[in-house]
């Protein structure tokens, strides 16, 4: 696990504690710390709603899930505190540009970086787990594992938090993999087998404009467009991705 920088940890008892982090989840989304390039995209994945659906408080030790460039990671590492702790299980597709990021900000100081397809965490000491738009990533064996692992570091009674492209009900699994649209029914399946009890189902981040059967996939809505400039305009009036907002819970 990565160890609080010592740089960091000057800046850290020199400036304040409350400098470093704003505690209040409003404040944090609003936070001068975060990008123009995230900011503009919470109109589509409603942050605040999404965290307070999965009942995150700032004082939680809380695994987020392959959180690619950080765009959640933003947020919590603004929110979360002492005692509370984020640990970021990351991939390594993004890990050189995200371990930057991390060393970028004294905000990311207490951030643990381990790697996606290990325990994540001691046995039983998480108190939630969440992923955002990944399933995708990992339909077969690698989605087994990382629940599974997710399932062992939560604590009982801990959270599990699952935001994911939506796909029409009835989609094969490798349409799915092809399309990057994971339905609900896989997404539970997948969390039952492992432990999991289904708490409840949110609509925040569900989009009724997105169709789900464009030429390249989620991926040619915003903001991948893949097909670039073809039908742009069409496409960024859909919006981001119809997604699925799921939590779980440990027994």
């Amino acid at each position: 696990m990565r160890k609080l920088n010592l740089l960091f940890l000057v800046l850290f008892l020199v400036t304040g504690f409350s400098t470093l982090s704003a505690h209040n989840l409003k404040e944090s989304i609003v936070s001068d710390d975060r990008t123009p390039a995230s900011t503009t995209r919470d109109e589509y994945r409603h942050p605040y709603e999404t965290l307070n659906f999965f009942g995150i408080e700032p004082d939680m030790t809380v695994v987020e899930l392959n959180p690619g460039g950080g765009w959640y990671t933003e947020i919590l590492a603004n929110y979360i505190h002492y005692p509370g702790t984020l640990i970021t299980a990351q991939g390594s597709y993004y890990l050189e540009e995200f371990e930057k990021k991390m060393n970028s900000n004294p905000m990311y100081g207490r951030v643990e970086i381990v790697n996606l397809n290990s325990n994540l965490a001691e046995p039983n000491s998480v108190d939630a787990v969440v992923t955002f738009r990944n399933l995708h990533n990992w339909l077969g064996p690698e989605m087994d594992s990382i629940f599974k692992n997710s399932f062992m570091a939560l604590k009982s009674g801990g959270n599990f938090g699952v935001v994911e492209h939506r796909a029409k009900p009835g989609t094969d699994l490798e349409t799915m993999k092809s399309s990057g649209y994971v339905t609900e029914a896989h997404a539970i399946e997948v969390a039952l087998k492992y432990g999991f009890e289904l708490v409840a189902k949110s609509e925040i981040n569900a989009n009724p404009k997105d169709t789900k059967d464009h030429a390249k996939g989620v991926w040619t809505l915003p903001p991948t467009y893949r097909l670039k400039n073809k039908d742009r305009d069409k496409y960024s009036a859909i919006g981001e991705s119809d997604r699925m907002t799921i939590l779980f819970k440990k027994p």
